[in-house]
């Protein structure tokens, strides 16, 4: 299940595939969750699968090739549905087995790596989709819990020394360097966990989106398990 705690609920549940894209995103809603309950064994899936590097993508063919139980078949069917679902809708979905995501240690006290609180930003109207079918789940942030880190005055004194430039180009120098997209969880907040198999369309931060784009964070893994993702 889908764990939310918010003083403004800003995610709306639906139980179809057709609502959850068609659905618009409208006053304090920027978040659609499909919640599901999977039947498979989406292990057998990761597990089948070398990753050597800190992520692998799996492409329809690498997951159609692979020998397995009739759960993981169930569990690939699934997976491959998705993404036949996702692709009739022009959208370009990848699933990946991810060991670990890339560490930003560019700037100790401003990490911008996808491990922190962020929004997504695009030039065109578009939306992030996330499923986890294996490991730690993706986490949501309400946006009355979170405050942009540029903001914060002992942040941006520090991102100040980084700017070498004139005053008057200094929030562009945060907005080319996405220094303008990460944001600090309050003392108090609770992510929402975005439950296994459960797919959710995120706002987005573009010039049509009439919403607040949603705050979300890759969770850490868990002693080193590894998650089976579907993102686009």
């Amino acid at each position: 299940m889908l764990n939310i705690n918010s003083t403004e609920n800003q995610m709306l549940i639906v139980t179809s595939f057709y609502d959850l894209v068609s659905t618009p995103f409208q006053g304090s809603i920027n978040a659609i969750c499909w919640t599901r309950e999977l039947i498979g064994d989406f292990e057998e899936i990761v597990n089948s699968i070398a990753v050597e590097d800190n992520m692998v993508e799996l492409h329809p063919d690498d997951l159609r090739a692979l020998v397995l139980s009739e759960p993981g078949q169930m569990a690939r069917d699934i997976i491959l549905n998705d993404l036949k679902l996702l692709e009739a809708l022009g959208a370009s979905p990848t699933v990946n087995i991810i060991h670990h995501y890339e560490r930003d240690d560019s700037y100790p006290f401003f990490p911008t790596d996808v491990y922190s609180f962020h929004v997504d930003r695009a030039p065109i109207a578009a939306d992030t989709i996330l499923c986890t079918y294996y490991g730690a789940c993706s986490e949501i942030l309400p946006n009355d819990q979170g405050t942009q880190k540029v903001l914060i005055p002992e942040i941006r004194d520090e991102l100040k020394k980084l700017h070498d430039g004139p005053d008057e180009d200094f929030e562009s120098f945060l907005i080319e360097n996405f220094f303008d997209l990460h944001y600090q969880a309050h003392p108090d907040a609770i992510p929402w966990v975005i439950g296994l198999g459960h797919i959710c369309r995120l706002a987005i931060d573009h010039p049509e989106s009439k919403v607040l784009p949603c705050l979300h964070r890759a969770p850490k893994e868990k002693n080193g398990q590894k998650r089976l993702l579907l993102i686009c």
